[in-house]
Protein backbone atom coordinates (compact mmCIF):
# COMPACT_ATOMS: atom_id res chain seq x y z
CA UNK A 1 0.00 0.00 0.00
CA UNK A 2 1.37 3.77 -0.91
CA UNK A 3 1.91 5.61 2.01
CA UNK A 4 3.08 9.70 1.97
CA UNK A 5 4.71 8.78 -1.41
CA UNK A 6 2.63 10.62 -3.33
CA UNK A 7 4.11 11.29 -6.93
CA UNK A 8 4.20 14.26 -8.69
CA UNK A 9 3.43 14.61 -12.49
CA UNK A 10 4.81 17.55 -13.89
CA UNK A 11 2.45 16.97 -17.09
CA UNK A 12 -1.43 16.09 -17.28
CA UNK A 13 -1.25 13.80 -19.80
CA UNK A 14 0.47 11.69 -17.95
CA UNK A 15 -0.31 6.75 -18.05
CA UNK A 16 -2.85 7.23 -14.80
CA UNK A 17 -4.32 10.12 -16.53
CA UNK A 18 -5.07 8.98 -19.48
CA UNK A 19 -6.13 5.50 -17.69
CA UNK A 20 -8.70 7.28 -15.74
CA UNK A 21 -10.31 9.31 -19.04
CA UNK A 22 -10.59 6.01 -20.55
CA UNK A 23 -12.17 4.83 -18.27
CA UNK A 24 -14.69 7.27 -17.75
CA UNK A 25 -15.51 7.20 -22.00
CA UNK A 26 -15.49 2.87 -21.39
CA UNK A 27 -18.36 3.60 -18.68
CA UNK A 28 -20.29 6.16 -20.11
CA UNK A 29 -20.25 4.29 -23.46
CA UNK A 30 -21.57 1.49 -21.46
CA UNK A 31 -24.99 3.34 -20.21
CA UNK A 32 -25.23 5.36 -23.59
CA UNK A 33 -25.37 2.24 -26.15
CA UNK A 34 -28.32 0.85 -23.97
CA UNK A 35 -30.43 4.57 -24.75
CA UNK A 36 -31.28 3.69 -28.31
CA UNK A 37 -31.95 0.15 -28.02
CA UNK A 38 -33.80 -0.80 -25.00
CA UNK A 39 -36.54 1.42 -25.78
CA UNK A 40 -37.38 -0.10 -29.03
CA UNK A 41 -36.66 -3.77 -27.46
CA UNK A 42 -38.91 -3.26 -24.83
CA UNK A 43 -41.94 -1.69 -27.39
CA UNK A 44 -41.23 -4.88 -29.98
CA UNK A 45 -40.68 -7.51 -27.42
CA UNK A 46 -42.54 -6.66 -24.10
CA UNK A 47 -45.43 -4.78 -25.53
CA UNK A 48 -44.63 -1.94 -23.03
CA UNK A 49 -46.70 1.68 -24.32
CA UNK A 50 -44.33 4.66 -25.36
CA UNK A 51 -45.52 6.18 -21.11
CA UNK A 52 -44.28 3.12 -19.21
CA UNK A 53 -41.05 3.89 -21.91
CA UNK A 54 -41.12 7.43 -20.38
CA UNK A 55 -41.37 6.29 -17.17
CA UNK A 56 -38.55 3.87 -16.49
CA UNK A 57 -36.17 6.68 -18.35
CA UNK A 58 -37.81 8.78 -15.34
CA UNK A 59 -37.09 6.09 -12.79
CA UNK A 60 -33.47 6.27 -14.39
CA UNK A 61 -32.85 10.09 -13.65
CA UNK A 62 -34.43 9.30 -10.17
CA UNK A 63 -31.82 6.76 -9.38
CA UNK A 64 -29.02 9.29 -10.69
CA UNK A 65 -29.69 11.33 -7.14
CA UNK A 66 -29.86 8.23 -4.48
CA UNK A 67 -26.65 7.81 -3.33
CA UNK A 68 -24.89 10.77 -4.56
CA UNK A 69 -25.37 12.29 -1.07
CA UNK A 70 -23.19 9.08 0.44
CA UNK A 71 -20.35 10.02 -1.89
CA UNK A 72 -18.31 11.57 0.85
CA UNK A 73 -18.70 9.29 3.24
CA UNK A 74 -17.51 6.64 0.89
CA UNK A 75 -14.41 7.53 -0.43
CA UNK A 76 -13.39 9.24 3.67
CA UNK A 77 -14.61 5.37 5.26
CA UNK A 78 -12.67 3.21 2.34
CA UNK A 79 -10.05 3.34 -0.51
CA UNK A 80 -12.02 5.98 -2.65
CA UNK A 81 -10.67 3.61 -6.27
CA UNK A 82 -12.13 0.47 -4.43
CA UNK A 83 -15.63 1.85 -3.88
CA UNK A 84 -15.65 2.97 -7.59
CA UNK A 85 -14.28 -0.47 -8.34
CA UNK A 86 -17.21 -2.30 -6.74
CA UNK A 87 -20.19 0.35 -7.67
CA UNK A 88 -18.99 -0.76 -11.60
CA UNK A 89 -19.23 -4.21 -10.60
CA UNK A 90 -22.20 -3.82 -9.04
CA UNK A 91 -23.59 -1.84 -12.40
CA UNK A 92 -22.25 -4.02 -14.56
CA UNK A 93 -24.39 -7.14 -12.39
CA UNK A 94 -27.39 -4.90 -12.63
CA UNK A 95 -26.97 -4.33 -16.67
CA UNK A 96 -26.85 -8.12 -16.85
CA UNK A 97 -30.29 -8.79 -15.70
CA UNK A 98 -31.27 -6.89 -18.78
CA UNK A 99 -29.89 -10.82 -20.33
CA UNK A 100 -31.04 -12.67 -18.19
CA UNK A 101 -34.74 -11.63 -17.87
CA UNK A 102 -35.65 -11.24 -22.02
CA UNK A 103 -37.53 -14.34 -22.10
CA UNK A 104 -38.99 -14.88 -18.52
CA UNK A 105 -42.81 -15.97 -18.42
CA UNK A 106 -43.98 -13.01 -16.75
CA UNK A 107 -46.80 -10.81 -17.23
CA UNK A 108 -46.94 -6.99 -18.56
CA UNK A 109 -47.03 -5.68 -14.84
CA UNK A 110 -44.18 -7.66 -13.86
CA UNK A 111 -42.22 -6.52 -17.35
CA UNK A 112 -42.82 -2.62 -16.28
CA UNK A 113 -42.24 -3.50 -12.51
CA UNK A 114 -38.88 -5.00 -13.70
CA UNK A 115 -37.90 -2.52 -16.23
CA UNK A 116 -38.01 0.30 -13.87
CA UNK A 117 -36.70 -1.58 -10.95
CA UNK A 118 -33.35 -2.02 -13.33
CA UNK A 119 -33.76 1.57 -14.23
CA UNK A 120 -33.54 3.30 -10.81
CA UNK A 121 -30.82 0.52 -9.95
CA UNK A 122 -29.03 1.28 -12.94
CA UNK A 123 -29.33 5.14 -12.36
CA UNK A 124 -27.83 5.21 -9.09
CA UNK A 125 -24.67 3.10 -9.58
CA UNK A 126 -23.93 4.44 -12.56
CA UNK A 127 -24.35 8.00 -10.70
CA UNK A 128 -22.27 7.03 -7.71
CA UNK A 129 -20.00 5.34 -10.09
CA UNK A 130 -19.44 8.51 -12.24
CA UNK A 131 -19.13 11.26 -8.93
CA UNK A 132 -16.72 9.05 -7.72
CA UNK A 133 -14.97 9.02 -11.15
CA UNK A 134 -14.91 12.23 -11.67
CA UNK A 135 -14.95 14.55 -8.55
CA UNK A 136 -12.83 12.27 -6.80
CA UNK A 137 -10.22 10.14 -8.89
CA UNK A 138 -9.44 12.45 -11.71
CA UNK A 139 -8.86 15.15 -9.68
CA UNK A 140 -6.67 13.35 -7.08
CA UNK A 141 -4.61 11.72 -9.95
CA UNK A 142 -2.93 15.15 -11.09
CA UNK A 143 -1.19 18.25 -9.49
CA UNK A 144 -3.72 21.25 -8.40
CA UNK A 145 -2.56 23.87 -10.51
CA UNK A 146 -3.51 20.87 -13.31
CA UNK A 147 -7.23 20.33 -12.23
CA UNK A 148 -9.31 22.82 -14.01
CA UNK A 149 -7.75 21.32 -17.46
CA UNK A 150 -8.01 17.73 -15.93
CA UNK A 151 -11.97 18.20 -15.47
CA UNK A 152 -11.95 19.70 -19.24
CA UNK A 153 -10.20 17.23 -20.88
CA UNK A 154 -11.53 14.17 -18.77
CA UNK A 155 -15.13 15.77 -19.53
CA UNK A 156 -14.58 15.52 -23.07
CA UNK A 157 -14.64 11.50 -22.94
CA UNK A 158 -17.89 11.48 -21.91
CA UNK A 159 -19.21 14.00 -23.72
CA UNK A 160 -17.95 12.32 -26.37
CA UNK A 161 -19.68 8.69 -25.83
CA UNK A 162 -22.67 10.56 -26.40
CA UNK A 163 -21.89 10.03 -30.22
CA UNK A 164 -19.91 7.23 -29.75
CA UNK A 165 -22.57 4.92 -27.72
CA UNK A 166 -25.60 5.08 -29.17
CA UNK A 167 -23.72 4.31 -32.75
CA UNK A 168 -22.18 1.06 -30.72
CA UNK A 169 -25.79 0.49 -29.25
CA UNK A 170 -27.22 0.49 -32.83
CA UNK A 171 -24.34 -1.44 -34.73
CA UNK A 172 -24.25 -3.85 -32.31
CA UNK A 173 -28.25 -4.97 -32.00
CA UNK A 174 -28.82 -4.37 -36.11
CA UNK A 175 -26.10 -6.70 -36.58
CA UNK A 176 -26.10 -9.20 -33.67
CA UNK A 177 -29.47 -8.57 -31.18
CA UNK A 178 -30.43 -7.39 -28.21
CA UNK A 179 -28.11 -9.98 -25.90
CA UNK A 180 -24.70 -9.83 -27.76
CA UNK A 181 -25.81 -5.72 -27.21
CA UNK A 182 -26.25 -5.78 -23.91
CA UNK A 183 -22.58 -8.26 -23.55
CA UNK A 184 -20.81 -5.40 -24.68
CA UNK A 185 -22.19 -3.18 -22.43
CA UNK A 186 -21.21 -5.21 -19.91
CA UNK A 187 -17.95 -6.14 -21.41
CA UNK A 188 -16.95 -2.28 -21.36
CA UNK A 189 -18.29 -2.06 -18.00
CA UNK A 190 -15.46 -4.51 -17.06
CA UNK A 191 -13.29 -2.84 -19.03
CA UNK A 192 -13.77 0.50 -16.79
CA UNK A 193 -12.81 -1.37 -14.06
CA UNK A 194 -9.41 -3.05 -15.42
CA UNK A 195 -8.30 0.64 -16.49
CA UNK A 196 -9.00 1.81 -13.49
CA UNK A 197 -7.40 -1.03 -11.34
CA UNK A 198 -4.16 -0.18 -13.38
CA UNK A 199 -4.49 3.42 -12.66
CA UNK A 200 -2.31 4.38 -9.51
CA UNK A 201 -3.72 6.10 -6.29
CA UNK A 202 -1.85 7.51 -3.55
CA UNK A 203 -3.15 6.52 0.37
CA UNK A 204 -5.15 9.75 1.63
CA UNK A 205 -5.65 9.60 5.39
CA UNK A 206 -9.34 9.76 6.21
CA UNK A 207 -11.01 12.66 7.79
CA UNK A 208 -13.08 12.60 10.99
CA UNK A 209 -16.21 12.85 11.80
CA UNK A 210 -17.31 12.76 8.01
CA UNK A 211 -21.45 12.23 7.95
CA UNK A 212 -23.23 9.55 6.57
CA UNK A 213 -24.56 11.80 4.11
CA UNK A 214 -23.61 14.97 2.77
CA UNK A 215 -23.90 17.30 -0.41
CA UNK A 216 -20.24 17.34 -0.25
CA UNK A 217 -19.72 15.90 -3.74
CA UNK A 218 -22.80 15.88 -4.28
CA UNK A 219 -24.87 19.02 -5.49
CA UNK A 220 -23.69 22.17 -5.15
CA UNK A 221 -26.44 23.85 -4.24
CA UNK A 222 -25.53 27.74 -4.85
CA UNK A 223 -25.31 26.39 -8.28
CA UNK A 224 -28.78 25.68 -8.38
CA UNK A 225 -29.39 28.41 -11.10
CA UNK A 226 -26.68 27.08 -13.29
CA UNK A 227 -28.04 23.74 -13.44
CA UNK A 228 -31.56 23.95 -14.27
CA UNK A 229 -30.27 25.94 -17.52
CA UNK A 230 -28.15 23.09 -18.06
CA UNK A 231 -31.09 20.56 -17.28
CA UNK A 232 -32.99 22.20 -19.54
CA UNK A 233 -30.14 21.96 -22.86
CA UNK A 234 -29.55 18.92 -22.29
CA UNK A 235 -33.18 17.55 -22.10
CA UNK A 236 -33.82 19.32 -25.91
CA UNK A 237 -30.93 16.93 -27.05
CA UNK A 238 -32.17 13.58 -24.95
CA UNK A 239 -35.52 14.37 -26.60
CA UNK A 240 -34.66 14.93 -29.98
CA UNK A 241 -32.72 11.37 -29.84
CA UNK A 242 -36.22 9.88 -29.79
CA UNK A 243 -37.19 10.83 -33.30
CA UNK A 244 -35.94 7.89 -34.90
CA UNK A 245 -32.11 8.56 -35.78
CA UNK A 246 -29.93 5.75 -37.13
CA UNK A 247 -26.19 5.38 -36.88
CA UNK A 248 -25.16 8.09 -39.41
CA UNK A 249 -26.61 10.75 -37.51
CA UNK A 250 -24.21 9.57 -34.28
CA UNK A 251 -21.59 9.42 -36.94
CA UNK A 252 -21.70 12.71 -37.64
CA UNK A 253 -22.73 13.57 -34.57
CA UNK A 254 -19.10 12.97 -33.44
CA UNK A 255 -17.79 15.29 -35.76
CA UNK A 256 -19.57 18.12 -34.10
CA UNK A 257 -17.91 17.32 -31.61
CA UNK A 258 -14.61 17.08 -33.32
CA UNK A 259 -15.26 20.91 -34.69
CA UNK A 260 -16.23 22.06 -31.09
CA UNK A 261 -13.07 20.84 -29.31
CA UNK A 262 -11.07 22.84 -32.03
CA UNK A 263 -13.02 25.85 -31.87
CA UNK A 264 -12.37 25.75 -28.53
CA UNK A 265 -9.01 26.48 -28.76
CA UNK A 266 -8.63 28.36 -31.56
CA UNK A 267 -11.95 30.45 -32.26
CA UNK A 268 -13.58 30.75 -28.78
CA UNK A 269 -9.87 31.52 -26.61
CA UNK A 270 -9.94 35.17 -26.41
CA UNK A 271 -13.77 35.49 -26.98
CA UNK A 272 -16.39 37.36 -25.24
CA UNK A 273 -17.42 34.94 -21.75
CA UNK A 274 -21.31 34.70 -23.25
CA UNK A 275 -19.71 33.78 -26.95
CA UNK A 276 -20.22 30.06 -26.82
CA UNK A 277 -23.03 29.35 -24.81
CA UNK A 278 -25.14 31.82 -27.13
CA UNK A 279 -23.38 29.95 -30.31
CA UNK A 280 -23.96 26.87 -28.64
CA UNK A 281 -27.69 27.82 -28.40
CA UNK A 282 -27.92 29.11 -31.94
CA UNK A 283 -26.62 25.83 -33.34
CA UNK A 284 -29.21 24.08 -31.47
CA UNK A 285 -32.28 25.94 -32.54
CA UNK A 286 -30.32 25.80 -36.23
CA UNK A 287 -30.52 21.90 -36.01
CA UNK A 288 -34.16 21.85 -34.84
CA UNK A 289 -35.54 24.43 -37.63
CA UNK A 290 -33.68 22.23 -40.00
CA UNK A 291 -35.13 18.87 -39.07
CA UNK A 292 -38.60 20.72 -38.73
CA UNK A 293 -38.25 21.72 -42.39
CA UNK A 294 -35.47 20.18 -44.60
CA UNK A 295 -35.61 16.64 -46.10
CA UNK A 296 -32.16 17.29 -48.18
CA UNK A 297 -29.69 14.74 -47.30
CA UNK A 298 -27.25 17.56 -47.36
CA UNK A 299 -29.51 19.19 -44.43
CA UNK A 300 -29.75 15.90 -43.01
CA UNK A 301 -26.17 15.34 -42.71
CA UNK A 302 -25.63 19.23 -41.16
CA UNK A 303 -28.47 18.83 -38.46
CA UNK A 304 -26.39 16.14 -36.02
CA UNK A 305 -22.71 17.92 -36.40
CA UNK A 306 -24.99 21.36 -35.29
CA UNK A 307 -26.78 19.59 -32.35
CA UNK A 308 -23.09 18.44 -31.41
CA UNK A 309 -21.43 21.31 -31.91
CA UNK A 310 -23.66 23.41 -29.90
CA UNK A 311 -23.96 20.68 -27.09
CA UNK A 312 -20.32 20.54 -26.54
CA UNK A 313 -19.69 24.53 -26.39
CA UNK A 314 -22.41 24.39 -23.59
CA UNK A 315 -21.40 21.54 -22.09
CA UNK A 316 -17.88 22.80 -21.61
CA UNK A 317 -18.51 26.64 -21.01
CA UNK A 318 -21.29 25.45 -18.00
CA UNK A 319 -18.55 22.82 -16.41
CA UNK A 320 -16.23 26.31 -15.93
CA UNK A 321 -19.03 28.04 -14.51
CA UNK A 322 -19.49 25.50 -12.11
CA UNK A 323 -15.85 24.95 -11.10
CA UNK A 324 -15.79 28.88 -10.78
CA UNK A 325 -18.87 29.41 -9.49
CA UNK A 326 -17.73 26.38 -6.36
CA UNK A 327 -15.60 27.74 -3.16
CA UNK A 328 -12.66 26.40 -1.45
CA UNK A 329 -12.64 22.37 -1.73
CA UNK A 330 -15.57 22.07 -3.56
CA UNK A 331 -14.62 21.36 -7.13
CA UNK A 332 -15.69 18.04 -6.73
CA UNK A 333 -19.03 18.80 -5.65
CA UNK A 334 -19.44 21.27 -8.91
CA UNK A 335 -18.41 18.40 -10.49
CA UNK A 336 -20.49 16.27 -9.92
CA UNK A 337 -23.51 18.77 -9.84
CA UNK A 338 -22.76 19.61 -13.98
CA UNK A 339 -22.68 15.45 -13.88
CA UNK A 340 -26.41 15.57 -12.72
CA UNK A 341 -27.36 18.21 -14.29
CA UNK A 342 -26.05 16.81 -17.64
CA UNK A 343 -27.35 13.26 -17.14
CA UNK A 344 -31.06 13.73 -15.57
CA UNK A 345 -31.47 16.46 -18.28
CA UNK A 346 -30.78 14.19 -20.93
CA UNK A 347 -32.79 11.32 -19.45
CA UNK A 348 -35.59 13.55 -18.96
CA UNK A 349 -35.46 14.78 -23.00
CA UNK A 350 -35.92 11.13 -23.65
CA UNK A 351 -38.97 10.36 -21.38
CA UNK A 352 -40.62 13.62 -22.74
CA UNK A 353 -39.92 12.21 -26.62
CA UNK A 354 -40.85 8.80 -25.41
CA UNK A 355 -43.45 9.30 -22.41
CA UNK A 356 -45.30 12.24 -23.28
CA UNK A 357 -44.87 13.28 -27.41
CA UNK A 358 -44.88 9.82 -28.54
CA UNK A 359 -41.82 10.22 -30.42
CA UNK A 360 -43.93 12.49 -32.69
CA UNK A 361 -41.12 14.17 -34.43
CA UNK A 362 -43.23 17.26 -34.78
CA UNK A 363 -44.29 18.36 -31.62
CA UNK A 364 -40.72 16.54 -30.52
CA UNK A 365 -39.24 19.82 -32.53
CA UNK A 366 -41.87 21.94 -31.44
CA UNK A 367 -41.00 21.53 -27.30
CA UNK A 368 -37.32 21.51 -28.52
CA UNK A 369 -37.22 24.48 -30.20
CA UNK A 370 -39.61 26.35 -27.75
CA UNK A 371 -36.73 25.10 -24.73
CA UNK A 372 -34.04 26.18 -26.40
CA UNK A 373 -35.45 29.55 -26.98
CA UNK A 374 -36.45 29.70 -23.21
CA UNK A 375 -33.08 28.71 -22.30
CA UNK A 376 -31.54 31.58 -24.48
CA UNK A 377 -33.59 34.66 -22.85
CA UNK A 378 -32.80 32.86 -19.70
CA UNK A 379 -28.97 32.76 -20.00
CA UNK A 380 -29.06 36.48 -21.83
CA UNK A 381 -31.00 38.04 -20.01
CA UNK A 382 -30.52 37.23 -15.97
CA UNK A 383 -28.09 33.62 -15.46
CA UNK A 384 -24.82 34.96 -17.26
CA UNK A 385 -24.97 38.51 -15.49
CA UNK A 386 -25.88 36.41 -11.77
CA UNK A 387 -22.97 34.13 -12.60
CA UNK A 388 -20.84 37.26 -12.50
CA UNK A 389 -22.16 38.87 -9.52
CA UNK A 390 -21.54 35.14 -7.44
CA UNK A 391 -18.29 33.22 -9.15
CA UNK A 392 -15.51 32.98 -6.85
CA UNK A 393 -12.45 32.38 -8.78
Amino acid sequence: MDTQNTPVHVRLWHLDFWLLSLANLSLTVMVYMLMPVLPSHLAACHGITPMEIGLTFVSYAVGLYLLGGFTTYLVQRYRRNRVCLWTIALLVLAVSQLYFNEHLPVGHDVTVALAIVVAVVVGALYGLSKMILMSTLVIDSCESFMRTEANYSATWFGRMALAIGPAVGLCCHELMGFRPTILLSCGLGLAAILLILMAHFPFKAPEDNVRLWSADRFFLVRGLPLFLVLFMMTAVVGALFTTGIGVSFYAFMLLGFVLALLAEKFVFVDADLKSEVVTGLICISAAVIMLMTSRLAVVEAVIPVLLAFGIALIGTRFLLFFIKLSRHCQRGTSQSTFLLGWESGLAAGLALGHGVLERNAYAICITALSLAVIAMFVYNSFLHQWYMEHRNR
